[in-house]
C-alpha cells in the first residue's frame, strides 16, 4: 500500500533532520493518510478510499465527495477514485 492520498496525490516529501549542532541527516516526511469511507449522494453508497487529513477537510469545504471529484484532475487521483468519478458522472447523466 502506497503513502499516498488517493485524492490529491500527495505523497512523501525528503528534508533533514537538524541537530542543536546543525548535523543534518536525511529524513522522509509522510504524509497523514486517513482509511475513510465517504457516502456518494448520486451512487448512495459508500466508497472506501485512503486520503490524507487535508484532503478530508477539502471534501467537507466543497460540499461532499460528488462535487470534489467532479473539480478534481484526473491526473492526481487514484485508479480507484478515477473509477468511482466516471461512476457517478454516468449516474448523473442518466438522471438529466
Amino acid at each position: 500500500m502506497s503513502r499516498r492520498c488517493e485524492l490529491t496525490g500527495k505523497g512523501p516529501m525528503t528534508g533533514n533532520n537538524v541537530s542543536h549542532a546543525k548535523n543534518r541527516t536525511r529524513r522522509r516526511f509522510l504524509p497523514n493518510l486517513n482509511d475513510v469511507t465517504l457516502q456518494s449522494e448520486t451512487l448512495g453508497r459508500g466508497v472506501k478510499l485512503r486520503i490524507s487529513a487535508a484532503a478530508l477537510r477539502t471534501v467537507d469545504h466543497r460540499g461532499g465527495l460528488d462535487a470534489f471529484l467532479a473539480k478534481a484532475k484526473d491526473v492526481e487521483l487514484s485508479d480507484t477514485a478515477l473509477k468511482v468519478k466516471k461512476e457517478i458522472a454516468k449516474a448523473q447523466a442518466a438522471q438529466a
